[in-house]
């Protein structure tokens, strides 16, 4: 770990999961409701039920903040390592159980849909841990070739070598993967990446192709490039948004058949491929 240069890029909250149970006093029965439901139920979720209706247990779940870290390991786009550390507190979350509300399986009783849910009320200190360490580089030589999404990924990583984005930090430096994995058909281990900017504050919106053009415009594209930091932030901000902003390029690509000429050779040319074949992360 030492000998790379690594840096918190980002800190993602608002996310929660499964915690545990405590007695009504908030002391700690169980780390892990759905083990501890699966022991108790004996497979009957009734029997669970009815032991501990008078119980005034309570279910738990854990708040989240996920701290991302990257260290260039290269020269390459996806040359760093990525580092995920959780902050996690564990909050009071509802009920275990009432005696006007039956669930007919035990996936009902550990994530109920509809059920009065508490004031988050923290239970013990705040902590950390670590959720894992991925290299990049080795992750992108895994990922299937057929993948649509992995193959968006690497065009994604080509464009902004190719681009003037790669003149200024690294890549990494402005963007982390979420990344999810799941189980294929054959049940084998897949991981799905998503970019997502490290860009913090209010994001500007992207400018609106269809109502400007010239040098509104090339104002307009150059301004969202030094809010975000680095050259082409909008291309690459536009490919993680909704299809409707694609009238951004398409308008930009307008102005260049034109009189006007704001963008460099380098970046005119991704825009002119990604143009005869567009693609989106």
């Amino acid at each position: 770990m030492r000998e790379h240069d690594f840096t918190c890029v980002l800190s993602r909250g608002n996310w929660h999961r499964l915690g545990g149970v405590v007695n009504g006093e908030y002391q700690q029965v169980s780390d892990n409701i759905a083990h501890w439901a699966e022991e108790e139920s004996e497979g009957d979720v009734d029997t669970l039920v009815a032991k501990y209706m008078d119980m005034g247990y309570f279910a738990t779940r854990l708040a989240g903040n996920t701290h991302y870290f990257t260290a260039p390991t290269g020269k390459g786009t996806y040359q760093f390592m990525q580092l995920e550390i959780e902050e996690l507190q564990e909050v009071v979350d509802r009920p275990l159980v009432e005696r006007d509300w039956f669930p007919d399986s035990i996936e009902e009783l550990l994530d109920p849909l509809d059920y009065p849910r508490l004031e988050p009320e923290p239970v013990g200190k705040s902590y950390y841990r670590f959720r894992r360490i991925t290299p990049i580089d080795k992750m992108m030589q895994e990922i299937s070739v057929g993948n649509d999404t992995s193959h968006s990924l690497q065009r994604f990583f080509s464009d902004w070598q190719a681009s003037s984005a790669c003149e200024g930090e690294p890549f990494c430096r402005h963007w982390v993967l979420a990344l999810r994995e799941f189980a294929d058909r054959d049940g084998e281990t897949r991981i799905n990446a998503k970019p997502v900017t490290v860009f913090s504050g209010e994001l500007p919106n992207l400018p609106e192709g269809e109502s400007i053009s010239g040098s509104k415009l090339a104002n307009a594209v150059h301004t969202y490039d030094r809010i975000l930091g680095y050259l082409f932030a909008w291309y690459f901000m536009m490919l993680g948004s909704k299809a409707s902003n694609y009238t951004l390029a398409d308008a930009v690509l307008k102005d260049q058949m034109g009189a006007y000429d704001y963008l460099p050779k380098r970046d005119l040319k991704v825009l002119r491929e990604w143009e005869a074949k567009p693609y989106g992360v």
